[in-house]
């Protein structure tokens, strides 16, 4: 395999929130080509806001934004080895994380930090990721 994905071992808890598995501890990958996502927002195609005041709406939304652009640059949600997110509300988004599990369960590592404001006071959640596919 030219991803393995760590979540639990020796000195490491598996991460693990309500029955779901959250993130990896630590990915390796032997792939040749890295893409670097920019971070996401929830966002239509017109440049609009989606679910304005719903985590839930706006996580589904920045799952296919990250998709589209994974899918522009020859890869796959599977591809993912990293993400880094940014949420308003920390509370919110744990309510949403089977939402993520639907984009990112292939348990990437991850980062996520709670921050005062994104882009625009209606955006709630920002996700960047790294992926890694073989050419």
């Amino acid at each position: 395999m030219t991803i393995t994905r760590i979540q639990e071992g020796p000195g490491l808890r598996r991460p693990n929130f309500n029955g779901l598995d959250v993130y990896s501890h630590a990915v390796s990958s032997r792939r040749k080509r890295t893409i670097y996502i920019a971070g996401q927002l929830a966002s239509n195609m017109a440049g609009e806001v989606v679910g304005k005041g719903d985590m839930r709406a706006q996580m589904r939304q920045v799952g296919e934004n990250i998709k589209a652009a994974l899918t522009a640059a020859g890869a796959t949600l599977d591809d993912i080895v990293a993400t880094s997110t940014f949420v308003t509300d920390w509370s919110k988004f744990r309510e949403c994380l089977d939402v993520r599990q639907e984009y990112l369960g292939a348990l990437p590592t991850s980062t996520t930090v709670q921050v005062s404001a994104l882009a625009h006071p209606d955006f709630m959640i920002e996700i960047s990721a790294i992926a890694m596919v073989d050419d």
